[in-house]
């Protein structure tokens, strides 16, 4: 496994922290998941879904195959436990709210002052300068709603829309992953750690960068148009005879248009004097998304699909997740893996987004009960027995 040796100290909650260690657990790093009395609050959220190990698909995702402590951090015998397994780590990586670490001794300065050679990685939701950085901040608050995700991901002029959780969490997942292994690409040059750091805010801005890209330079950006009055129709989605939807995405600056048409059934549009042309599509594309509305509505799903392969156009079904868990293609992607029971079997659960032809792997352990190697995590750290008995029944540890 590609992170073989490498030892995370992962002492973060809720999902974008989790999720950025559970990447470095898949790809071989060995990750300790310390949690404060009562546990990761992600454990508890989907009580209903609870197995009798106390663990839940969604809290499994992101926490598969590290090993779990927990410490209470407001005991200076916590605190120091914390301290200890740092300076033994490559990378300790949190999301506590800096103030808080500062005034337990676990901030980056701190930590990095005992182990040199440790990246240090935090996440925030709004960086750890400026006005505001202090504030708290959630996927749906810091990185859809102030990065101006949602305001690109619907038509303007409609009413925001709730959205699952998770989202911009792994989104913010993936950029610490890959600001970690900068940082380790760095420290085998100088041979020390530094600090490096995500935001749910920086994460949202980068995810809608070409937009804003065109909002930084020009000033200014086209709103985003319902799907009955498309800039282009025929990038658009479209629903068939069945009512199963898919998306066109043209290619190139001709687009396909003649093929499109061709697989809609409607070859005749090509020569219409209101689409005949690039710009006299745009200014006619209501009237152009009627017809093409009109005609893939009067074809069924299997049709529609066969020909847009034959055209060889760059098209895809909508599909629900009931549709992506049995879609043999994301499986062959290597989008899913087998997770551990704790019972003797598995279950299918999403895959880090990456593959290692050759290193991959299928198959992945549990996420660790509360606590469950809080006193086998103690003992590597040099504690002695009697010790890690006076942390229990301190409540240091648990």
């Amino acid at each position: 496994m590609l992170l073989q040796g490498l030892k995370v100290v992962d002492f973060s909650a809720y999902i974008a922290g989790p999720g950025a260690a559970g990447i470095m657990a898949d790809w071989g790093a060995d990750v300790i998941k310390v949690e404060r009395p009562g546990g990761d609050n992600m454990r508890h959220i989907f009580a209903d879904l609870a197995n009798d190990l106390g663990s839940n698909p969604t809290f499994d995702l992101d926490n598969r195959g590290k090993r779990g402590a927990v410490l209470d951090i407001t005991l200076p015998e916590g605190r120091e436990a914390l301290a200890r397994l740092a300076a033994q780590a490559d990378v300790f990586l949190t999301n506590v709210r800096p103030a808080s670490l500062r005034k337990y001794g676990l901030d980056d300065q701190s930590l990095r002052a005992a182990n040199p050679r440790l990246v240090y990685a935090v996440i925030t939701g709004y960086g750890l300068e400026g006005p505001e950085a202090h504030l708290p901040g959630f996927d749906v608050t810091a990185f859809w709603a102030r990065a101006g995700v949602s305001y690109m991901t619907a038509p303007k002029g409609s009413e925001p829309f709730l959205r699952s959780s998770g989202i911009g969490d792994h989104t913010t997942s993936l950029a610490t992953v890959s600001a970690i292994l900068a940082a380790l690409y760095e420290r085998e040059r100088t041979g020390e750690g530094r600090l490096v750091q995500t935001s749910l805010l920086a994460s949202g801005i980068y995810l809608i960068g070409s937009d804003l890209a065109v909002q930084l330079k020009l000033g200014r950006l086209a709103s985003i148009r319902s799907r009955d009055n498309p800039i282009n129709a025929i990038a658009n989605y479209f629903q068939s005879q069945d009512g199963r939807w898919f998306v066109h995405n043209p290619r190139g600056s001709g687009g396909g248009w003649e093929k499109f048409c061709e697989a809609a059934g409607r070859p005749d549009l090509v020569t219409d004097e209101r689409f005949a042309t690039g710009k006299a599509r745009r200014q006619n594309a209501r009237e152009l998304s009627a017809e093409l509305d009109a005609a893939f509505g009067a074809l069924p799903m299997d049709e529609i699909a066969r020909r847009l392969d034959a055209a060889d156009l760059v098209w895809a079904p909508m599909q629900t997740p009931s549709d992506v868990a049995a879609d043999p293609q994301a499986a062959a992607a290597g989008a899913f893996v087998e997770i551990e029971d704790g019972q003797g079997g598995t279950y299918r659960s999403p895959a880090a987004p990456a593959r290692f032809p050759g290193a991959d792997v299928d198959r992945r352990p549990r996420a660790p009960r509360l606590g469950e190697h809080t006193r086998q995590v103690l003992a590597e750290a040099g504690y002695g027995e009697a010790e890690i008995d006076a942390m229990f029944e301190s409540g240091a540890a648990a």
